[in-house]
């Protein structure tokens, strides 16, 4: 998990910072990037490891101490149990767990008279869990490790399938990665892949899925731009858009809210003609940027606000839209496990009105006849398939093409290729395929 030669006690009191600041509402990935060089990849593994469990570990806490204990103590006394909860798929031996919170506590000089507590409530923790699990069980927020509100709508939006995002949700998510077609094809690289020792499976059309994670850096030919990594769910985007496209080699294409790239190589890999890449932050178009470079493609990169039509349209329509809205991030969570404990039920809607005025700002600029892509990486209604049918319904010019709709995340064993068109093991995504009919 991490270097041996680093005290894990070390990494507990790095986690338990980074989980105090997750909670006082900063995103996990820049708090992460703050972390000693050394510390990130075990701190990393072991925060998303108490992110994912944090539900039941601040249950747990309840019952252990009526009263909660400074910000600092309950962020290293929760960041303990959420790692103990596993039991035998814990990161660690339970009681190498205990020892290393306890000298944690011992190293750092505003939590060193509270290291008796915390030694106290992670050891009986582990004399009565059977008992403090089932008492927990009651709690729904310690049983699913999502919010109240979240779970709730889950289970109004998807009544049948909830418990199963639920599940899908709190598990590892596989690296899947995107082959640039433009420079080799998926059996050579899968082939490049075991002669450097690493086992991978075919994806779809275009990607593969690694047997295990590895660092960007040890991929084959990531730096020469023969692949990008790319979630199997997102990979659907471009194919989608492009698939059947009489013109797409000169089609005029949009990617309206473009960054990091990834969709945007994916549609230029797939013979898009002239693309333009907007998003409104200039840093991440710069990303955009790098990220084509490396892959050998080029775009039109403009940073704006896609739904300011004024400021950066030049009036020439467009015979291909994606719109890939900002949104809740509610179906990415086993990706980004601080997304749930962030979210306020409030955001739902505040997104659903950023996307509404996106579709109404960018649907004049698609040609008749043209196709406007309108998707999200959310599994809730209200930013899919109610967004779409409010829009269709108020544009007579609008059609619904055969499109996926609603993709929950889905776990898939990795043991088999996955068939052309089908996703596997995915993130949760809503795709709608929308046609502007001719007058």
């Amino acid at each position: 998990m991490s270097d041996p030669y680093l005290p894990l006690w070390r990494q507990l009191l790095a986690v338990a910072a980074v989980l105090q600041a997750v909670r006082g509402g900063r995103s996990l990935t820049p708090v992460l990037e703050q972390v000693d060089r050394a510390l990130r990849p075990g701190v990393q593994a072991l925060a998303f490891q108490v992110l994912r469990h944090l539900g039941r570990a601040e249950a747990l806490r309840r019952v252990l101490a009526r009263r909660a204990p400074p910000p600092a103590v309950d962020a290293l006394l929760s960041s303990g149990l959420a790692l103990l909860v596993p039991g035998e798929d814990a990161p660690y031996e339970a009681f190498t767990l205990v020892d290393q919170a306890v000298e944690a506590a011992k190293h750092d000089a505003s939590l060193r008279p509270s290291a008796p507590f915390v030694n106290a409530c992670l050891r009986r923790f582990l004399r009565e869990r059977e008992t403090l699990m089932l008492v927990t069980d009651r709690d729904h927020v310690a049983k699913w490790n999502h919010p109240s509100w979240w779970i709730k709508r889950l289970k109004n939006d998807h009544p049948g399938r909830w418990q199963g995002v639920l599940e899908a949700s709190n598990r590892h998510a596989p690296m899947s990665l995107r082959i640039n077609r433009r420079r080799t094809t998926v059996e050579q690289y899968i082939a490049m892949l075991a002669a450097a020792g690493f086992k991978a499976v075919p994806l779809g059309i275009s990607g593969v899925v690694l047997e295990r994670p590895m660092q960007v850096h040890e991929l084959p030919g990531f730096e020469d731009g023969l692949v990008s990594v790319q979630d199997a769910g997102a990979q659907l985007a471009a194919p989608l858009l492009l698939d059947g496209l009489a013109s797409a080699g000169t089609a005029q294409v949009l990617d309206a809210c473009a960054a990091p790239g990834g969709k945007t190589a994916h549609l230029l890999e797939l013979g898009a003609g002239q693309v333009t890449a907007l998003d409104v932050d200039p840093i991440r178009c710069e990303r955009i940027s790098a990220n084509l470079k490396r892959l050998g493609l080029s775009a039109r990169v403009i940073a704006r606000d896609a739904a300011d039509t004024v400021e950066w349209w030049d009036g020439r329509y467009f015979d291909v839209i994606l719109l890939d809205a900002p949104c809740t991030a509610s179906g990415i969570v086993r990706r980004h496990p601080d997304v749930r404990w962030l979210r306020r039920e409030s955001d739902v809607g505040q997104l659903a009105a950023l996307q509404a005025r996106l579709l109404k700002a960018l649907w004049p600029l698609l040609k008749p006849g043209g196709r406007l892509l309108y998707c999200t990486c959310s599994v809730f209604r209200e930013e899919g398939s109610v967004q779409i049918k409010a829009f269709v319904a108020s544009n007579t010019d609008a059609r619904l093409q055969a499109s996926p709709g609603h993709l929950m995340p889905q776990f898939r064993a990795a043991e088999s290729a996955v068939p052309d068109n089908q996703p596997g093991d995915h993130d949760g995504f809503f795709y709608a395929l929308l046609e502007k009919r001719l007058p």
